[in-house]
């Protein structure tokens, strides 16, 4: 379970996130929504600890995360993988080498960098491209691959991390509709299907209410709506949004077809 407790992170003077409290339980898939500015980012930065809170604390069970240094920092983003807007892939290298990159964590720091990779981590990155349908690119440059590609390749990379938590900070920005609904799919599949807990920055009301168990609605670095998908009201939507909330409310696309869990081999969650 995650915790986080009057978390407040200011710059300047000015609080991009102001007193969050929030109960993540394990294995939920939660859409963080609101307008650019709110703090979603700024908040899933600070579960990774990519950047540090000003006050408050955020625990992972009897771990208080904003104490962590050296290794056990390590250790933890480890356990909590970080997928990105832009995707963060090294576009010189191949896809397999990119996903490899997922296991340095695990690893001491001079295999990691001599790509000094075992068998059977390389069958974890192939098993994971499959269950992504993109094991036939593995031996691809990723600055070849189209962006909907190159996400897919990004969520195999952290599902190598074997984590406890996936953080994607807005996904699919800059994705077509298509490749939107192969990246969205492929995070419900990770929490439907592998019990990994998902928290997700999303911009788009649809897709979170679409996707999500429950959505966290931020506005000013605050939390002001915190329920199911269904209790979002046009009123709040407003508050969250502003002059979008017509464009945002809409009629929800109704949740995918959940598709049935297909063993990979050679790809286990830790402590399964």
């Amino acid at each position: 379970m995650l915790r986080l407790e009057g978390v407040t992170k200011s710059f300047g003077g000015k609080h991009a996130v102001d007193g969050v409290s929030l109960v993540v339980p394990t294995g939920q898939m939660v859409g963080v929504i609101g307008r650019s500015g709110a703090g979603k980012s700024t908040l899933l930065r600070m579960i990774n600890r990519l950047g540090d809170p000003t006050s408050g604390r955020i625990l992972f069970g009897d771990t208080d995360i904003t104490a962590l240094s050296g290794r056990p920092l390590r250790a933890w983003r480890a356990r909590c993988a970080m997928i990105f807007q832009q995707f963060n892939l090294a576009g010189r290298l191949d896809v397999l080498t990119n996903v490899m990159m997922g296991r340095a964590f695990h690893l001491p720091a001079t295999r990691a960098l001599l790509k000094m990779w075992s068998d059977d981590e390389k069958a974890q990155a192939l098993s994971a491209l499959e269950s992504l349908d993109m094991a036939r690119m593995a031996g691809q440059r990723a600055e070849t691959l189209s962006g909907g590609q190159q996400q897919r390749v990004a969520i195999a990379r952290a599902l190598i991390q074997q984590p406890d938590i996936v953080l994607a900070d807005e996904p699919i920005a800059s994705l077509d509709p298509r490749n939107t609904k192969v990246v969205m799919d492929a995070l419900q599949h990770i929490n439907r299907h592998l019990g990994i807990t998902v928290i997700c920055n999303l911009h788009s009301l649809d897709l979170a209410r679409g996707y999500c168990d429950r959505l966290v609605g931020m506005a000013g670095g605050r939390v002001v709506f915190d329920d199911v998908p269904a209790a979002l009201t046009e009123g709040t939507a407003r508050e969250l949004y502003g002059l979008e909330a017509g464009d945002v409310m809409g009629h929800a696309a109704p949740p995918p077809v959940p598709q049935p869990a297909v063993a990979q081999p050679g790809f286990a969650l830790a402590g399964s």
